[in-house]
This record gives structure tokens, C-alpha cells and sequence, in this order.
């Protein structure tokens, strides 16, 4: 069986948290940009993190935040991980990174072939990738706007870091999305949720749950070899 690591991001109230322990995924993420309805504040942000069991890698999500931002953070709350989604250049992902000496994950917009060459760019840089739906023009959020794209753009191919799929993800369409592309790593925010910013436990049971089932249809049951690096 190959394990599936499940991010499950925009968590605001204690529950949330603890659901996501109890369902069994691996990162759980806090988004710091006012414009979402899952914005959290630094003071909320590090009571839930200080509820987060050993174990669940605990993602801060920024959006183009300045320095002062970062500080302010990364002082207050107990962090494992940096989520940059916004439209830092891979020089700024390397500052940061160096900056603030925990992992660093860019998002990447994909929309058409043409958007996945800054994915290696960024995998010179960065420790991980996500590769998420590149939002509408005009939208107000660069994600967590229950927006797919065409996965086939990404199957079966890999990269110089680990990468993880977001967009559109929900529990009915989480294994259809981890067989066609091989992904390693999925990410849901609006997907396990009641209304915007409000999470369902029994959503992100119910995802966490196929995403592991569907793990166990690996590269090598699949009949599929390994996956060219792209360049």
C-alpha cells in the first residue's frame, strides 16, 4: 500500500482540529489572508495550534505577506510549515525560507500546459510544491475556491520535490483524482465544508478515509512505470 498524506486546510474552531487528528491526516492549515472566510488571527491561530496533537504538521497559508507579517507569526504561533499562495518569485520563496529556517510549500496555479513550467522553478527553491487551480481573473482568493483543472496535465509525471494536489477535491472525487495522477499528497479546504469557512466533521472523516483507500492502488498495481521528471 502507498500512504497518501491528506492536508486539510482552513481550520477555525477547535473541533476542526481535532477532527483533523482524529480522521488521520497529516497537515492541518491555518490561513492568514483576510479576504478568505477562513482567516484566522495570530491570537486564534496559535490556540489551535496549541491543540494540534504531536504528529499533525501544523501549515501556515500567506498570501504575498510582507516581513513584519511573517514575524508577527512566526513569533506568536507554534508552526511547522510555510504555505506561500500568493505571487512570490522563487527569489522571495528562497528568502523566506532562509529567513524563517522551517520547510516552505509554493502553490502554484495550473490552468493549462503552459502553467507548469514555474513548478520546476519553484522546486529549486521551495521544499515542497502544490499545485492547485489557478483561480479565475478578478477572483478574490488565489484558492479554496472549489475549483478544479485538468489533472491529466499533471499524470503520472514528478518533480524535484514532493508535490501535493489541491483544487476542487472532495470525498467523491478525491481517488479518481490520486489514480489519475499518482499524487502522493492531497489538499481539500471548501471541499469538506457546510458553508464557506465552516468544516464538516463527518466531510473530512469521509475524505480522509478515501484518500488512504486509494492509496493502496499504487504505481506498481496500476501497471504504470516511473514518472518522467518535468522539465
Amino acid at each position: 500500500m502507498t500512504d497518501i498524506r491528506v492536508k486539510i486546510c482552513g481550520l477555525r474552531q477547535k473541533a476542526d482540529v481535532a477532527a483533523v487528528a482524529a480522521a488521520g491526516a497529516a497537515y492541518a492549515g491555518f490561513v492568514f489572508f483576510p479576504k478568505s472566510p477562513r482567516n484566522v488571527s495570530v491570537a486564534e491561530a496559535r490556540a489551535l495550534c496549541l491543540e494540534a496533537p504531536l504528529g499533525l504538521a501544523k501549515v501556515a497559508l500567506v498570501v504575498d505577506a510582507d516581513d513584519a507579517t511573517l514575524d508577527e507569526i512566526f513569533e506568536a504561533v507554534p508552526l511547522d510549515m510555510l504555505q506561500l499562495h500568493g505571487h512570490e518569485s522563487p527569489d522571495r520563496v528562497a528568502e523566506i525560507r532562509a529567513r524563517y529556517g522551517l520547510p516552505v510549500m509554493k502553490a502554484v496555479g495550473v490552468a493549462d500546459e503552459g502553467d507548469l513550467a514555474a513548478l520546476f522553478d519553484f522546486s529549486l527553491v521551495a521544499d515542497q510544491l502544490l499545485i492547485d487551480a489557478k483561480p479565475p481573473k478578478g477572483a478574490a482568493l488565489p484558492g479554496g475556491n472549489g475549483l478544479s483543472f485538468d489533472w491529466r496535465l499533471v499524470a503520472q509525471r514528478r518533480w524535484l520535490r514532493p508535490w501535493m494536489l489541491a483544487g476542487g477535491l472532495t470525498p467523491d472525487n478525491v481517488a479518481e483524482a490520486i489514480r489519475l495522477t499518482n499524487a502522493r499528497q492531497v489538499d481539500v479546504s471548501s471541499g469538506v465544508e457546510s458553508a464557506p469557512g465552516v468544516k464538516d466533521s463527518a466531510k473530512i472523516a469521509a475524505f480522509v478515509t478515501a484518500a488512504h483507500r486509494a492509496g493502496g492502488r499504487g504505481v506498481a498495481e496500476a501497471g504504470l512505470g516511473a514518472p518522467p521528471i518535468l522539465r
